[in-house]
């Protein structure tokens, strides 16, 4: 979402299968309460569109302006939203949006912050963009919570290499357990917080997790920025592509992501 840090998963068919799959049920269930019709929305760094999607249906005749860094994936976006007539599109800085203070009623942001420079000053600005009395609402994954079992060679070896990844480009894969701070750092005085999980554990689950995972780990972005950093060989990726193959298999493989939530009340 930012030119000031580089967004370390690119945009490989490993990567958007994953954000393909992203509903309001399955991503943002702790905004569902918060969202009626007639509500003005900002999705910010909205990726393929499928988690807009469900806002807009939920807050039409209300607008819902889909934002990301990436004019690509809007076109992908755009796809996913064909059928609403209440969905525009916008290339966005989330450090610097491009809304007038008090434009939205919702501002909401999913998987975004843990990829950019300053996520308070990414919640400042979300918090400028809401009307008074709106909410942000952030869901972010935290890696150093992930857990799998069994854990077979090579599967040990993925979350070190995603951390010097990460943290060399600017992110910060623990964004979970940092959000109440983020929000207290930039503003927020009225923040509530809560945490939900994804989980794989059915062949189907672990074949296609294995794959956005351990395939992202040998033909995405973030192999390339693990070999060019220094962090692991070519050989050593596919190593840990070999892992998550052999936990896929497992079965009584099973692996589940914790993600940390807020509702900030602007």
């Amino acid at each position: 979402m930012t030119a000031k840090a580089t967004y370390t998963h690119g945009h490989h068919e490993s990567v958007l299968s994953s954000h393909q799959w992203r509903t309001v049920e399955n991503s943002a269930a702790h905004l569902v309460e918060h969202l009626r019709p007639g509500l003005s929305v900002l999705d910010v760094g909205c990726g393929p569109g499928t988690i807009t999607a469900g806002i807009a249906e939920r807050v039409a005749p209300g607008r819902v302006v889909a934002a990301d860094s990436a004019e690509t994936v809007l076109d992908e976006a755009r796809r996913n939203t064909a059928s609403l007539d209440n969905v525009e599109f916008a290339v966005a800085d989330v450090h610097a949006l491009d809304h007038p203070d008090g434009t939205f009623d919702v501002v909401h942001a999913h998987q975004v912050l843990q990829h950019v420079a300053d996520p308070v000053q990414a919640l400042r600005e979300m918090r400028r963009v809401a009307r008074p009395g709106g909410i942000v609402a952030v869901r972010e994954a935290d890696f150093g919570t992930m857990a799998w079992y069994p854990d077979p060679p090579g599967m040990d070896a993925w979350l070190p290499i995603y951390y010097k990844v990460a943290r060399g480009n600017g992110g910060e894969p623990d964004a979970g357990r940092r959000l109440v701070s983020w929000a207290r750092a930039a503003g927020f005085t009225d923040v509530t917080a809560s945490a939900s999980a994804w989980c794989y554990a059915t062949p189907q689950e672990r074949e296609w997790w294995s794959e956005s995972w351990g395939g992202r780990l040998i033909r995405s972005s973030v192999a390339d920025h693990a070999v060019a950093g220094g962090h692991a060989t070519r050989a050593e990726l596919q190593r840990v592509y070999e892992g998550w193959k052999a936990w896929a298999a497992a079965e009584d493989g099973w692996y589940s992501v914790t993600h940390g939530e807020i509702i900030c009340r602007a």
